[in-house]
This record gives structure tokens, sequence and C-alpha cells, in this order.
């Protein structure tokens, strides 16, 4: 999939319609963002992960899909080579539903079998969803965990959608675990949470941070790198299978420290997320120094001064979107508000040990809160935007390939359901999205990325590094 090699022509696609609707996606091109996740360097996937209180029941999900996600007109297409533009175009299929909802058979009595779900999952990354059908599929591991009687796994590739559309349209297919036929209530975000430019201090304040913003990307773009930790992925990183771990930690702990430093969740989790980030490399550091005993015991802090390690931090430009919405296309089959419609900012970590630990969140905020006060989300949707129409989808590829590799992560969250929900029937005891194929981070189990943090309430979900 990193390439048009090997995918199916026009001329080899019959067009069909779906349970009597037809789809209008023939000879439509992908937008280019969803083209970009075709680039060598982007070809990322989306992962899903779901616990289930029960056993998970094969012949209902599958019959629940038909009716609802089926019905979407992205995931009853293949993406297909249109020979004479050359260009990727969507055109309906007949879709088989056996071939998209996979249940391996699974051995009795497994020893381990946490470790068997984490190296399944581990050994979806390392090979593409086959271009013939449409790039999503839904993996059912009857398999009893210590905390779930089954674990779904859903596999997009993010030519489908961006992070918020897909976490959408999978909510879209749940209900309230209290009301069976209630759809979840998504989070509501206040005006106040978000930096408001009323002032001419603020307005000169948003230029200046986007200018510095501009600058850094461009000297990212060019030769600014991260250092080379040992989170740095080498070249060809993005060709590695990935392993992913869950961290469920208590929601409420996390609103406490909201409360009483006053900041917003966010700030609380990614001053989390510096500090097991500094813990985990001072461990890593102090492993590679040749130290007797007693100057180690003396000695604390092994992490190199002036550390530079970023993240890729994913902004939704869009308006919030409805569950109800996906919900009417799932049974229209019309589309709605689709697609990836992304920026991102360059978000510096700081890395170093802390007596006070809400330091780490102080921290935090300050970043967070200059970033918001700043356009430059906007300003590399454009960029993106300016490159493809100049030089072609080739060099944007090759310019955001030059932007993720020369961070360490990428770091981004999704809003989940506000209580507990089920899945066609199936108590969900969390839901945890992560991705694989993106050109940073070492290895899976030094790179952090693929952990994943579920706030618990395990229905707020996040892709966050650990």
């Amino acid at each position: 999939m990193s390439s048009a090699k090997g995918l199916n022509t026009l001329t080899q696609i019959k067009t069909t319609i779906n349970d009597g609707l037809r789809l209008k996606e023939e000879d439509q091109p992908l937008s280019p963002m969803s083209r970009l996740f075709h680039e060598p360097g982007s070809n990322v996937y989306i992962i899903t992960m779901m616990g289930c209180k029960t056993k998970i029941n094969p012949a209902v999900v599958k019959q629940n899909l038909v009716h609802s996600l089926l019905r979407h007109p992205r995931f009853s297409s293949l993406q297909v080579i249109d020979k004479e533009t050359g260009s990727f175009i969507w055109v309906p299929t007949n879709v088989n539903i056996d071939n998209h909802v996979i249940v391996p058979k699974i051995e009795p009595n497994i020893a381990f079998p946490e470790k068997f779900v984490d190296d399944y999952i581990s050994n979806l990354s390392k090979s593409p969803i086959e271009s013939s059908k449409p790039l999503w599929d839904l993996h059912l591991l009857d398999i009893k965990t210590t905390n779930d009687e089954g674990t779904g796994v859903f596999r997009f590739h993010h030519s489908l959608g961006d992070g918020l559309s897909l976490m959408t349209l999978f909510l879209a297919c749940t209900r309230k675990s209290s009301d069976p036929d209630a759809l979840p209530t998504l989070p509501v975000y206040k005006e106040s949470s978000y930096i408001k430019f009323s002032t001419v201090r603020s307005v000169l304040e948003m230029f200046w941070n986007s200018f510095v913003s501009v600058v850094m990307f461009v000297f990212t773009v060019f030769f600014l790198k991260d250092t080379e930790t040992p989170l740095k992925g080498p070249l060809g990183v993005e060709n590695r299978p990935r392993r992913f771990v869950r961290k469920s930690v208590n929601l409420s702990d996390i609103k406490v420290v909201k409360k009483v430093m006053d900041v917003t969740l966010n700030d609380v989790v990614l001053g989390v997320t510096q500090a097991g980030l500094s813990r985990y490399l001072n461990r890593r550091y102090s492993e590679n120094m040749n130290l007797n005993g007693s100057d180690h015991l003396k000695k604390n802090d092994f992490i190199p001064k002036n550390i530079r390690l970023r993240a890729t931090f994913f902004f939704n430009l869009r308006p919030t979107t409805r569950i109800d919405t996906f919900v009417e296309t799932m049974k229209t089959g019309k589309m709605g508000r689709w697609g990836n419609q992304i920026g991102y900012v360059l978000l510096p970590f700081a890395i170093g040990l802390k007596t006070d630990p809400l330091d780490y969140v102080k921290e935090a905020k300050a970043v967070i809160d200059r970033k918001k006060a700043s356009l430059e989300p906007l300003y590399t949707y454009f960029v993106v935007y300016l490159v493809l129409k100049l030089f072609g989808i080739k060099a944007v590829g090759k310019l955001n390939h030059k932007v993720f590799f020369n961070t360490t992560l990428w770091f981004t969250n999704v809003p989940g359901p506000q209580e507990e929900v089920t899945f066609y029937g199936h108590e969900i005891t969390y839901i945890a999205p992560s991705c694989y194929g993106q050109p940073n981070m070492k290895k899976p189990y030094q790179t952090l990325k693929g952990y994943v943090m579920t706030l618990r309430n395990p229905f707020t979900s996040s892709r966050l590094p650990l």
C-alpha cells in the first residue's frame, strides 16, 4: 500500500449497487489528504482495540455491520487507480463481510492470554490490508484475559478518514449500556477552554507565536532534527512492526489535578506524558553509564542537557462531528461531512527530572497555551495544499516525511463517550485507538507511541505515548 504497485486498475473493477442504494462514488477522486496517506512514509493505519465484558458473537457483529458500517460509501468502495489520470478514485463494490470480519481459531487454555492478544495485534502491523477490498477489517479474538471475555480490533487505512471521523463513526455503531436505544454522548467543549483574541495584546501574541512556529517548521523541513535518543527512530522505521500496550488510569484522579491547578485535562495528560518520558530516558541513559555502585547511588539524573524532543501534535480542523449524522449516513448511504481535515503543530517536550511532579503540568500548560494562541495548525494545513498545487502529491509526501522523521513522536487524542456503551449488544470495557506506519519512533517497546492511555472512565479515549 505504500505505492501504486499491485493495485487493481479501473478496468478490473465492476461497480455495483449496495442494498438497493446506488452509492455515487464512481470516478470520484480521493481527497489530497487521503491520497497523501498512500505516499511512502505516510502509509498509516489506525488501529482501535476494544475489550468486551462478554464473549463476542461474530454472527451478531456481521449482521449489524452489513446494515450499518457497510452502508457508508467509504467502507464499501475500493481505492483504485484511473489508468487515464493516474490518480486514485473511489469505486463502489460488493462487499463480502466474511472478508472483513476475521475470527481466528485460538487454542483454548492459552497460558498467557494477554501476551497472545498483544502479539496478535502487533502482527497486524506487519502486513497491509489487501487492496482488492475496502481498506478496513475487524478481528474478533475469542480469548479470556484478566479483565475481558473477548477483544475486538478494528483496523482502518488512514485514507478512509481522520481519527475524529472514524471514532465518531465507530461510536455510531454503539449504544448506551443504560439505554439500548440511545446513542452515546460526546464531550461538549466550552469556549473558555480556548484562547480568545479579543485584545491588542492577544492579537500580537498570536502573530508572534505563529511567526515563531513558521520559522521552526521551516527549519525542521530543511535541517532541524530532534536529539538522537533511545526514543528516536532510524530511517525506515515506518516499515517496522509495532507493539501496542494499554495503560488505564482513573479519570477522577486526572480531574483532581485539573481542578486544583485550574488547567485542562489535556494539560494534565501531557504533563504526565512528559514525566513518563523523562523517567524512561533517565533509566535508559543510566543503563549506559559506566559507574560503579557508589557513584551510581550518588547520581540520580542521567539525562543529557538540552535534549530536543518534539511531537507532531495533530489538530482536527473541522467542526465537531455529531454521532447522529453518521447514523443518518448509514441509513441513507449518502456522504456527510467526512474525510481527512487535519493540521499539526510541532510540540516541544520538556525532558528532565523535576522535584515537584506538578511542574511537568505547569510546563505542559505553558506550551499548549502558546500553541492555542497561534495559527500553526492552519498554517501547516495551508502549506500542504500549497505544495500540492505547485509541486504535486509526491512533493507533499516528501515534505511531511521530512517533518515527521525529524521529530520523535506522534501525539494526538480523540473524544470518547461519556458513559459506558455496548457494541451491538456487547458491553465494552475500554476503547483504545492508536496507529502505525508513521516515520518516527524506534523499536516498538522503546518508542512508546504505540502505548495507549485509556482514561478511566474507560470511554474517554486518547492516543498517547506514556
